[in-house]
């Protein structure tokens, strides 16, 4: 009998355990499509979220880099603003109260806005306000240059109207100092003019007799005072009334007598020198008439040998003076 060789474990299923057939795997491929799918579709979600987080990012950028632009603009309006202003405070020195409350609410402006520029994450809302506070703020320096403006015009006008009155001012100055000058002038000629004239002096020595009796006596040891009289000469301008003369004796030393304690002192005369006395005369003179003095003068020292010499001053003029000699007495004087 002839044998054929089959390969029969390629040509006949599988027997299962205890007769049965086994049965093929189909889960394998179905499950490695999932995985595959599923591996993919991570993939595309990694891929997608990343694309948005970019995106995200980029937006936060663009808005981060329009925000700082944005907040930069305005911290440069700012600044414009507040230099205006700051120019206009320097023109204007001096300012009315309604300008002096206009800067307080400049200036809390100007401190609310940089407050809110200063924030580094200011909202847009926060910019928005900036935004409208320097709005508001050049609207109230524009207001400010107005009132500016105004002050400007009347201070010029000021100006002008205070030229024009120091003018009339100089004007009537230099008119009363002319006139004034002349009427010091006239003051000063009429002063000059009203100063009475001494003349003919009689200087006489005195003995003082124990009986009361005087006499005459040239003598220097014999003297017990000295008479002195002297016309006061008519004057036509000279008023009536008490006139002030001084009269000025000169010992024989050179030195003048002056003894206070018997009513001497000093006076100045018209060349601003003070000058001793020996007796102040209070005469009251009538105007226009020729008047004779006649006074005393005893000193509680004896009397030098040598010549005396009496002046009359009025109105600080010297107005005449004279001369007397008194002798060394001898055997038969």
């Amino acid at each position: 009998m002839a044998f054929e060789n089959y390969p029969e474990a390629e040509q006949t299923p599988l027997k299962a355990v205890n007769g049965a057939p086994e049965r093929k795997n189909n889960f394998r491929p179905i499950i490695t499509g999932l995985l595959v799918a599923a591996l993919l579709g991570t993939w595309g979600y990694i891929i997608y979220d990343k694309n948005q987080t970019k995106e995200t990012i980029v937006q936060k950028d663009t808005m981060i880099a329009s925000t700082s632009s944005q907040r930069d603009q305005l911290q440069k309006e700012l600044e414009d603003a507040a230099m205006r202003y700051d120019v206009l405070k320097t023109s204007n020195s001096k300012k009315d109260s309604a300008i002096t409350v206009k800067d307080k609410e400049i200036a809390d402006k100007k401190s609310r806005i940089q407050e809110l520029l200063n924030k580094a994450n200011a909202t847009q809302a926060e910019l928005n306000e900036a935004k409208r506070l320097i709005a508001s703020l050049n609207g109230d320096i524009e207001g400010y240059r107005e009132q500016v403006a105004v002050l400007q015009q009347q201070k010029t006008q000021l100006i002008a109207e205070k030229e024009v009155v120091t003018q009339q001012r100089d004007r009537v100055q230099r008119n009363y100092d002319s006139s004034t000058l002349v009427l010091k002038q006239k003051e000063d000629m009429l002063n000059v003019a009203s100063t009475l004239h001494a003349s003919n002096f009689n200087i006489v020595g005195i003995n003082e007799k124990s009986n009361g009796k005087e006499k005459t006596t040239s003598t220097a040891k014999r003297v017990d005072k000295l008479r002195i009289s002297f016309d006061l000469d008519e004057n036509m301008v000279s008023e009536s009334g008490t006139k002030e003369i001084f009269v000025c004796i000169t010992g024989p030393d050179g030195n003048p007598i002056a003894v206070q304690a018997l009513g001497s002192g000093t006076f100045s005369t018209r060349a601003g020198v003070q000058k001793p006395y020996t007796q102040k005369l209070d005469v009251n003179y009538t105007q226009n008439k020729r008047q004779t003095i006649s006074f005393d003068w005893k000193q509680n020292s004896d009397f030098a040998t040598g010549n005396y010499k009496i002046e009359v001053y009025n109105n600080g003029f010297k107005v005449g003076e004279g001369f007397k000699p008194l002798k060394k007495g001898g055997l038969f004087s």
